[in-house]
């Protein structure tokens, strides 16, 4: 990952750089990696993550349907 500096304004390019790693997730998964988790409660986790995800894909769906 890459981000420039302009004008040797470093603020800004940290403000991009951590803009940048919380679309991808770092922090995120950085944060679940800190302890254990136990495989069942992983799977549990990623199944509830994928509903949601699921959910809130239809919910924008249903939006952008009833709008049109």
């Amino acid at each position: 990952m890459q981000v420039s500096v302009r004008d040797n304004n470093v603020e800004q390019a940290l403000r991009a750089l951590k803009k940048k790693l919380q679309r991808e997730g770092v922090f995120r998964e950085m944060k679940l990696k800190q302890h254990f988790e136990k495989p069942s409660v992983k799977k549990a986790r990623e199944r509830a993550e994928a509903v949601r995800r699921a959910r809130k894909l239809a919910r924008k769906k249903a939006l952008r349907e009833g709008a049109l």
